[in-house]
């Protein structure tokens, strides 16, 4: 079983049986550093209540942190939506490719995983955007997908992420959460004296 914090782990055993399928499904993407399922262990990687309490304050915010982008990620897998976030990570990945004769195949993997209308993990978008987005598959750009993931990436700020905070996983977290370290007493500010 995928080890998970003490807050995610009050998700039933179905939703971490998920992260750990979309852990292996998402492959090359989760090889990265910046973006590992692993960060969601124990540990030093532990985040902060100040860290946490961060996550509110913007979208963008969560998503830069590797521990909130976990938190969030294993939000989506307790709500079946998970291909939201291994969507917009994939067109991050792609727009970052520096072999530009491998945009075809990259891009025909990604429109055939989350687009195409038979796709094993078929995003929500509108027709005009799906269509928009199959007329790119003719000549793979940087830009093939941008529309797509502006799509998605919407529809996690303003429904996703919301449902995030007021969700019992996140609420775990903070009240599990420590305080970060207290500056050496050398770093605090001076007392003002009366």
């Amino acid at each position: 079983m995928l080890n998970m914090c003490k807050g995610l782990a009050t998700l039933s055993t179905c939703c971490l049986e998920r992260a750990k399928q979309l852990r292996e499904r998402l492959g090359s993407f989760l090889q990265k550093p910046d973006w590992n399922l692993t960060c969601c262990k124990i540990g030093k990687h532990k985040p902060t209540l100040e860290e946490c309490q961060r996550w509110k304050e913007s979208f963008e915010r969560l998503l830069s942190c590797k521990y909130g982008l976990c938190a969030f990620t294993a939000f989506l897998v307790s709500e079946f939506s998970e291909e939201n976030v291994a969507f917009y990570f994939a067109c991050e990945e792609y727009r970052n490719t520096k072999t530009l004769s491998k945009l075809p195949a990259k891009a025909k993997k990604i429109f055939d995983e989350f687009i195409c209308a038979d796709a094993p993990r078929e995003i929500n978008i509108d027709h005009e955007t799906r269509d928009v987005t199959r007329a790119n598959m003719a000549a793979p750009c940087l830009s093939s997908f941008d529309a797509a993931q502006h799509k998605i990436y919407l529809l996690m700020a303003k429904d996703c992420y919301p449902r995030f905070l007021r969700s019992p996983a996140y609420r775990d977290l903070l009240r599990q959460a420590k305080p970060g370290a207290r500056p050496p007493k050398n770093q605090q500010p001076a007392e003002k004296k009366a």
